[in-house]
C-alpha cells in the first residue's frame, strides 16, 4: 500500500471523510491540472484504491507530422498501441506524471487540499445534520458575552444564545451540557451554523424519551407539551397497552425517572397528567393538582368553561395564571376557570334575566305580532307625550319672559 493510499484511510478514519470521495477528488484535480496543455477535460484519470497507481490517459491523433505534441502522435509511435490504426484515428495514450511539470503539479495539490477541507466539512455538517431534533451532550469552553460557547466533538463549536438557556442557568468551562439540537443550517459562504436550546419543549420530550423505556419503545406516547422553560412544564402522556400505567412509566419507581430529568432541567418543575380523548376530561386532568366540579366545552370555538371549588380557585389558576396558561396551552383550548360561588351567581343572574323575559311570552313561548305592533304604538305614544310636554315647557318659559320684558 502506497503513502497516499495510508493517508486516505487515515483521513476516512480519522474525518469521517469517504475513501471513495477522495479519490474522486483527486482524479478531478489531476483533470483540472492538465486543462492547460490538452484541453478542458481531454484526459482520463484513474487512481487504484489498492495500490495508488494513477493512471493519466488522452486521446491523440494519429498524424505523419507532428505539431503539437500534446495533441498528435506519430503513426508508427500509434502502431505500438493500436496496430489497426490509420492517420487521422485517435488513440488513448498514457501520459507520466512526471510530464505534468511544476505548476500542474501545484494546482493539483491545491486542489486536493481544497477538496479535503470541502469534504471535511461536509462529513461534519452531514453527521450533525442526522442529528437534528435530539440531544446531544457538549463541553462549555468560554463565556461570549451573555452567551456560552461549546464544544461538541473536540472539532465543532456551537454557541448558545441565553434565549436558548433555561433563566437563573449558571455554567462554567469544563461543565458538560446537554442541549437539544434545533436545527442546522448552511451559510452563504459555504460553512453551516448549529442551532441549540435548553428552552424548547422537544428538550422536556427528549429527556423523557432517554430516561422512559416505554416512551423510546413506543408503549407510552407523548401526546402534547407545554413549557415555560425554567419554571413549569406540564406533559400528556398516553399508553398504547392497557396494562402499563403511563403517568406511571413516566414517573418511576420512587420517582426516581421524573427526578433526573428535573435534574437535567435545573429544578424546573413538571406534571405528568393523563390524555384522554374526551377533552372535557382532558381538561379536568391538565389542570392538576386543582380538583375540579365540572367542565362544560365548546369544541367547535374551542372553548371550555370550567368551576373549580372556591378554595381551590387560586390553585387552579396558579401563580400569575401560570397553572391555567400551561393547561390551555397543552390542551389547545381557551379556558374560562371559575369557583363555585361565581359560576351560582351567573346562574342566577341568567335566571332573573331569563324570568323577565318570560314575562312577556305566551304560555306557548313565543311573542305574537299583535303584542309587537302594541308595544311599538306604546313606545311612539310615550315620545309623543314626551316631545309634548317638552315644547309646552318651552312655550311657557317663553311667555314668562316676554312678560318679566313687558314690566321692565
Amino acid at each position: 500500500m502506497t503513502d497516499i493510499i495510508a493517508a486516505l484511510n487515515m483521513l476516512e478514519k480519522e474525518k469521517n471523510i469517504s475513501k471513495e470521495l477522495m479519490i474522486d477528488s483527486i482524479e478531478k484535480a489531476i483533470v483540472s491540472a492538465c486543462e492547460r496543455d490538452f484541453g478542458k477535460d481531454a484526459v482520463n484519470v484513474h487512481m487504484d484504491p489498492e495500490t495508488g497507481d494513477i493512471t493519466v490517459t488522452a486521446p491523440k491523433q494519429v498524424v505523419d507530422e507532428i505539431n503539437d505534441p500534446n495533441t498528435d502522435i506519430l503513426i508508427e509511435d500509434a502502431k505500438h498501441i493500436d496496430p489497426d490504426c490509420e492517420i487521422n484515428d485517435f488513440v488513448e495514450c498514457e501520459i507520466k506524471t512526471l510530464d505534468f511539470g511544476r505548476i500542474a503539479a501545484q494546482k493539483a495539490r491545491g486542489i486536493i487540499l481544497q477538496n479535503i477541507k470541502e469534504n471535511e466539512r461536509k462529513a461534519v455538517y452531514d453527521y450533525f445534520k442526522d442529528k437534528e431534533k435530539t440531544i446531544i451532550t457538549g463541553i462549555v469552553q468560554r463565556n461570549v458575552g451573555y452567551n456560552l460557547s461549546i464544544n461538541l466533538d473536540n472539532k465543532t463549536d456551537t454557541i448558545l444564545s441565553s434565549r436558548e438557556m433555561i433563566p437563573g442557568e449558571r455554567f462554567r468551562p469544563g461543565d458538560r451540557i446537554k442541549l437539544y439540537i434545533v436545527g442546522v443550517k448552511e451559510s452563504e459562504k459555504g460553512g453551516f451554523r448549529i442551532i441549540t436550546s435548553r428552552t424548547h419543549p422537544e428538550f422536556v420530550k427528549k429527556l423523557f424519551e432517554r430516561e422512559v423505556t416505554e416512551i423510546a419503545d413506543g408503549t407510552v406516547e407523548i401526546m402534547s407539551i407545554s413549557r415555560e422553560a425554567g419554571s413549569r412544564s406540564k406533559l400528556a402522556v398516553w399508553s398504547n397497552d392497557p396494562d402499563v400505567d403511563a403517568v406511571g412509566a413516566c414517573v418511576g419507581l420512587n420517582s426516581v425517572r421524573i427526578n433526573n430529568v428535573v435534574d437535567d432541567l435545573g429544578g424546573e418543575k413538571i406534571d405528568v397528567i393523563e390524555w384522554d380523548e374526551d377533552p372535557a376530561v382532558f381538561i379536568e386532568n391538565a389542570l392538576r393538582p386543582s380538583p375540579v366540579v365540572s367542565v362544560e366545552v365548546d369544541e367547535e370555538e374551542r372553548i371550555a368553561r370550567v368551576v373549580v371549588p372556591d378554595e381551590k380557585l387560586s390553585l387552579a389558576i396558579g401563580k400569575e395564571g401560570q397553572n391555567a396558561r400551561l393547561a390551555a396551552r397543552l390542551t389547545d383550548y381557551k379556558i374560562d376557570i371559575k369557583s363555585e360561588s361565581q359560576a351560582e351567581e351567573e346562574e342566577e343572574y341568567y335566571e332573573e334575566d331569563y324570568e323577565e323575559y318570560e314575562e312577556v311570552e305566551e304560555e306557548d313561548g313565543t311573542v305574537t305580532d299583535e303584542e309587537v305592533s302594541a308595544a311599538i304604538e306604546e313606545l311612539e305614544s310615550e315620545e309623543t307625550e314626551e316631545v309634548t310636554e317638552e315644547s309646552e315647557g318651552e312655550e311657557s318659559e317663553a311667555e314668562e319672559s316676554a312678560d318679566d320684558t313687558e314690566e321692565e
